[in-house]
């Protein structure tokens, strides 16, 4: 068995498989667990990802425009090259979101190139966090262990009803705005919000299940959130930080309660928050930490979110 994994998240589900062995190639996004890193990459984004959160939205939305109608590109590059290469036997990519990983789309049409290439091409699709465990179920029995994927499936959700039957006994629901892009502004979406109400919280914005959707500030203002958590899609602590200036330099920002009471995180969205793995575990802690630090202490501050001071 020579498997592709061309989604980070698809990276850790077969890991978490014990199938890590297995793996012969990755997607450029694929970092954990860290030894993955040693595999060849296969994948590039089409854009430049360094700037300001408006200049990447703008270079994105234009491939993403472009691609179907005019040219057939994608957001990402498949090097076809390199994957006649390895000769897999096992492709695992996603048809969630074009923008965050390579798609389908790309994957086929890479495949397309090589003739002689007999592989199973594995496409996830997790909308919801029901979804992920399908995802997991799904990519298991593709390598022929549905047991293993019950395995994971049941461990991590012990763990996930964990912190759900605690955080239900505190009783008290901060209401939380999420933030998945600050500029322009995105709200958290698809698992997401279902992964808050299980920390313990209310989500303001966002439907479990469906895309992200844009909001504007003026939403924020007049929900007044208890709690703002921003964790933008692609990116760690350090470049999360570097988007708050862009909200706290807002006029109203200072009177918003979340604001006032120092109830503004930061969160790492590349690593756990816009990640549907196995580590929706440690985003679920996380939360958990951020809504009701005084039930909840798994360790991830400074590591998987910090505190602004804004």
């Amino acid at each position: 068995m020579r498997i592709v994994s061309l989604i980070a998240s698809a990276t850790e589900i077969v890991c978490a498989l014990g199938y890590e062995s297995s793996l012969v190639g990755r997607s450029h996004e694929c970092d954990f667990p860290p030894s993955v890193r040693s595999l060849p990459v296969l994948t590039q984004p089409r854009f430049d990802p360094v700037g300001t959160s408006r200049e990447i939205d703008r270079r994105v939305k234009s491939l993403a425009v472009r691609s179907p109608a005019r040219d057939a590109l994608g957001v990402y590059e498949v090097f076809a090259d390199k994957l006649r290469e390895l000769h897999p036997t096992h492709i695992i990519t996603q048809t969630q979101c074009d923008v965050c990983a390579v798609s389908l789309r790309d994957v086929e049409a890479a495949v397309r190139e090589i003739t002689d290439l007999d592989v199973r091409i594995v496409s996830l699709q997790p909308n919801s966090i029901e979804n992920v465990w399908t995802d997991m179920l799904r990519t298991a029995d593709a390598l022929e262990d549905p047991a293993a994927g019950e395995r994971l499936v049941e461990s991590v959700r012990e763990r996930i009803d964990a912190v759900a039957s605690r955080s239900k006994s505190i009783g008290r629901r901060p209401r939380i705005a999420g933030i998945e892009w600050v500029d322009p502004l995105m709200a958290f979406g698809n698992w997401t919000p279902e992964l808050i109400r299980l920390a313990g919280g209310e989500c303001l914005f966002g439907i479990h299940g469906e895309h992200s959707p844009w909001m504007q500030f003026e939403q924020i203002v007049e929900a007044d959130p208890d709690v703002i958590v921003i964790a933008p899609c692609g990116f760690d602590l350090a470049r999360a930080r570097e988007d708050v200036p862009l909200l706290a330099a807002r006029p109203e920002w200072s009177r918003l309660r979340a604001a006032r009471l120092g109830r503004v995180y930061v969160a790492d969205g590349n690593q756990y928050f816009n990640r549907p793995g196995p580590r929706l575990v440690e985003t679920v802690e996380i939360l958990a930490e951020i809504l009701h630090p005084e039930a909840f202490s798994f360790g991830h501050e400074g590591g998987g979110w910090e505190r602004t001071g804004r």
